[in-house]
């Protein structure tokens, strides 16, 4: 079934003997606005779901003190939307994804595989708490057998707590070149950063700009509690990165 999240009548008979619903959508994409499309999105799929008798859905948003960013203020507006207009919601929380397809993983990749010295942004300190797409998934396929994360947020991330300074060295490593020296430039506003990383990386900048702006806050998962049942132990940051760049590799066979 195919639908349109902006347009609530497309969405009418998508939901049909659908028990759960995963809604893994954000309009960052699309520029200026997203954040309005975003919450437009979650309330037609959230009413939709709840119309045809649905019994929950299951999201994927961000880490972080909400406030600092548009994108982060923008993942948490869409789980209370989801929450207030549709049936019970699972709403998951995590930093950096880790795999080859995510936008942080291949902003990662790019900064160290085309630059020789980096400038260093003050946000480069940030800590954060990335986990690897393997494990990301199997939370949210295990939501719906999982009944204590019904109606509930669950933060979840990988073991390591680290810098993004780190995690640079870290990518450098798993791709076997020498860590990037790092000259600090802590004037660099954010807006200045996601127009760099649009000039050094093909990231498009309407989604390197609100990404960047997160990065000022830090992004760690500080109650573990509601993940517990799960019983998922998640892959360590390297071991994620060697995952995702095997995965680049196999798909260019």
């Amino acid at each position: 079934m195919q639908g349109d999240v902006t347009d609530a009548k497309s969405l009418e008979d998508v939901f049909t003997d659908v028990t759960v619903g995963y809604y893994l959508v954000h309009a960052m994409a699309g520029g200026a606005g997203f954040e309005q499309r975003e919450q437009a999105g979650a309330a037609n799929f959230a009413r939709a779901a709840r119309a045809s008798g649905t019994e929950r859905i299951v999201y994927l948003g961000g880490l972080g003190d909400e406030s600092t960013s548009k994108h982060l203020r923008s993942r948490h507006e869409t789980a209370l939307t989801l929450a207030a207009e549709g049936p019970p919601l699972t709403y998951f929380r995590a930093a950096m994804v880790v795999g080859a397809g995510s936008e942080s993983y291949r902003t990662l990749r790019y900064l160290v595989e085309r630059l020789p010295v980096m400038i260093a942004p003050s946000w480069l300190r940030t800590d954060t708490q990335p986990i690897g797409i393997d494990d990301a998934v199997s939370y949210l396929a295990r939501a719906p057998q999982v009944e204590a994360s019904r109606g509930r947020e669950v933060q979840i991330g990988g073991p390591d707590v680290l810098p993004y300074a780190e995690m640079l060295d870290g990518m450098a490593r798993a791709m076997g070149v020498r860590p990037r020296p790092k000259v600090p430039v802590p004037f660099i506003t954010p807006w200045l950063s996601a127009l760099w990383l649009g000039l050094v990386t093909p990231v498009d900048t309407n989604v390197a700009r609100p990404l960047v702006e997160g990065l000022t806050t830090a992004t760690i998962v500080t109650d573990s509690s509601a993940a517990e049942p799960f019983q998922i132990k998640p892959a360590g940051f390297q071991e994620t990165l060697r995952r995702a760049l095997a995965e680049e590799r196999d798909a260019k066979r």
